[in-house]
């Protein structure tokens, strides 16, 4: 079960297990949504980037299996680079 606390964040103990999917990429897309624009990659480079993750063998149920981040939040962040030793961006 996804528990709420009080309109704020989820609660960083729920395991992914107790989070139901729609709830889990819910969460997913809010925190990209209130992202700084500052931090934000352009929509064509973010979408480039999940292409290039769609590809890589280390992608896993929408997790990098490398450093175990969820590419779409590592995608969406400017800053952020593959964590390959062979970058794919």
């Amino acid at each position: 079960m996804f528990r709420e606390t009080g309109g704020r964040r989820p609660c960083r103990k729920c395991l992914l297990i107790e989070v139901e999917d729609e709830a889990y990429e819910e969460s997913i897309q809010r925190y990209l949504s209130n992202l700084a624009e500052d931090q934000k990659a352009d929509e064509s480079l973010y979408q480039q980037r999940l292409m290039q993750c769609q590809k890589c063998e280390y992608l896993y149920a929408g997790m990098c299996r490398l450093c175990g981040c969820y590419v779409e939040v590592r995608a969406a962040q400017k800053g952020r680079k593959c964590p390959d030793v062979k970058r794919r961006w």
